[in-house]
């Protein structure tokens, strides 16, 4: 299955923050091993590397599985696809943490942390506001604004409301 462009600049974007993210990590490693705390070496790097890329995947077969869900008609299969596709990424993830605990050359906590990434990345771009790119929102094609419901009279008034 083909990206669309939109999911596909979304991946980018993710992979862009998340390398950053890899990058800081080895930073941090490599400071915490010059304080003598811990160890630096090339497992921390392919843990580094190999969580980061498992994190990108993960992020575009969430792009894959919604773009399929979307063209389905009946509700409860798209559901359930979008759960199935769910439940696979997290059984990849897990796999990976395994693989990475028995690989000789990989420390499994380097590899382990990188598949938060996208998430920091995703709240990154939401507090700073970049979450809908500025000519998306000005086309109107970021999230849907509430519609303001009318306000309901109540006859029974609880003690801290007038």
């Amino acid at each position: 299955m083909i990206l669309q462009p939109a999911s596909r600049r979304e991946v980018k974007r993710i992979a862009l923050g998340s390398s950053l993210c890899a990058l800081i990590q080895i930073g941090v490693f490599w400071l915490l091993a010059f304080f003598e705390i811990g160890s630096f070496g090339i497992s921390i790097v392919t843990g580094t590397v190999g969580g980061t890329l498992m994190a990108i995947l993960n992020f575009a077969l969430m792009c894959i599985t919604i773009q399929n869900a979307t063209g389905i008609e009946d509700e409860k299969v798209m559901k359930a696809k979008v759960r199935n596709g769910y439940n696979l990424r997290k059984i990849i993830q897990i796999l990976w943490v395994i693989a990475a605990f028995f690989l000789p050359h990989v420390n499994v906590l380097a590899s382990a942390i990188p598949l938060f990434f996208p998430n920091v990345v995703i709240y990154y771009l939401q507090f700073h506001g970049k979450l809908f790119p500025q000519q998306e929102a000005a086309a109107g094609t970021a999230a849907p604004r509430a519609v303001p419901e009318e306000e309901e009279e109540e006859d029974d008034l609880g003690p801290f409301e007038a």
